[in-house]
Parts: structure tokens; sequence; C-alpha cells
């Protein structure tokens, strides 16, 4: 009994001492183990004036025949688009986005079957303005000479050339990542190594902007700024 009891001592003192090697073991750096990796998201934000605007507006014209409302709806769209050209408006900037051809209905006696009275006919365009400081007048003009009939849908404000905002972007989403990145290695007792991969995203505020009556018959407008907003996902190694 008692040399069993020296035995069971001692196999348990040597499971003991294999173990704490092993958690030693587990401890230690080794050259097959995982890379050391540190992952950040920097963001850079920048505003611009946008350049351009964008407007759809068209005319809708009643007639009591089919021939008499789409002539009508033509004649107007072609005087709007004339107007605004006169006014400075590039021809090529013009672009018809709907023709449409619709009854009009009026209900019988007491409820009963509708007949149709007539036809409304619609023409409408989209336009780019590329010289703001023209877009007002422009406006105007093809307001004026679709007269009642005329129809302003929307308009809002771009920036058609915006290379330069993003790379100003990227360079402080970059930036933005790497100091955190930095902070990071420093407090990981360590240093950055190479990059190891970059996934980017950019994003832009294109929120419409409305129109302000100022006058009697003109437009104020506003473009104010947009904001282009980059975001850049980093990789770098840990030495």
């Amino acid at each position: 009994m008692r040399r069993m009891r020296r035995k069971l001592r001692f196999t348990a003192a040597i499971a003991a001492a294999a173990g704490t090697v092993v958690l030693l073991s587990g401890c230690g750096k080794s050259d097959s183990g995982p890379a050391r990796e540190v992952t950040v998201v920097g963001s850079g934000q920048v505003r611009g004036a946008p350049d351009t605007l964008n407007a759809d507006l068209g005319v809708e014209v009643n007639a009591g025949n089919v021939s008499a409302a789409i002539n009508g709806a033509n004649d107007k769209a072609k005087a709007i688009t004339d107007a605004m050209v006169a006014a400075g408006l590039a021809r090529a900037d013009v672009r018809t986005t709907e023709i449409s051809i619709q009854p009009q209905y009026a209900s019988g006696p007491d409820g009963g079957n509708q007949t149709i009275i007539g036809y409304r006919a619609t023409n409408s365009v989209h336009i780019v303005v590329r010289d703001l400081s023209k877009a007002s007048a422009i406006l105007d003009s093809g307001v004026k000479a679709g007269g009642d009939e005329t129809r302003l849908r929307g308009v809002s404000f771009a920036l058609d050339d915006d290379s330069r905002l993003l790379a100003d972007a990227r360079s402080r989403a970059f930036a933005d990542a790497k100091s955190r990145a930095e902070q990071y290695a420093v407090l990981a007792g360590s240093k950055l190594t190479d990059v190891i991969t970059i996934n980017e995203a950019s994003s832009r505020d294109d929120t419409p902007k409305a129109l302000r009556d100022e006058a009697a018959q003109s437009f104020a407008l506003e473009p104010g700024t947009q904001t282009v907003t980059f975001t850049v996902t980093v990789t770098w190694g840990l030495g």
C-alpha cells in the first residue's frame, strides 16, 4: 500500500510538470503560427461646390382629340427647348424622358358608364446646365415659353467632376487609418510593417436642393455645397 501511494504521487508530479511545459509552449512565438495583423477603418470627408444643375420639366396639354393634344404638347416642348437653348443651354444637354397620351373620362348620368371627353398629352425633357451662372435664366426662359402648360418636376445640383474631391477624401481616409493603426501597434508593443490589404468605398451627398421663388417670374438658385465621403479599410502587418 505504501508503494502504491508513492507511485501515485510520483505520477501526479510528472503530469503536473508536463502540463506546465505545454502551457509555456503555447505562450511562445512560433514561425508557423498565425500572422500578426491589425485592421482598421479610416474615413475622410471633403466638401465642394456643385458645378452642374439637373432639371426635369415639360408640358401637359389637354385637347378634344389625340392629334390636337400631341401637336400641342410637341409645339410647347419645342418652344421650351428653343428658349432654353437661346438662354445658353447646350442642345446636346437636352434629353427627352417622357412622351405620353392619356384619355380623359367623365362619368355618365347617375354614375353610369364613363365616356372619353378628351386627351392629355405630356412631353418632358431632362436638362443639364453646366454653367451655373446661366441656370436661373435658362429655367426662367423655359417656364415662360411653356406658359401655363409648363410642369417643373424638380431640380438638383451635382458634381460633374469629383475626381479631385475623391482624391483628397481618399488621402484623408488613408491617413486616418494609418494613424489609428500606429496607435494600436504602440499599444501592442509592436510596429507597423507592410500593408496587406486595402478596401475602399465612397459616397456622395446628392440631396436635391429646392428652388426658392423670390421674384414673381424668376428662380433664385442656391447650389450650396456637397460632401464627398471616403472610407478605407486597411490591414497592416505587425512586427
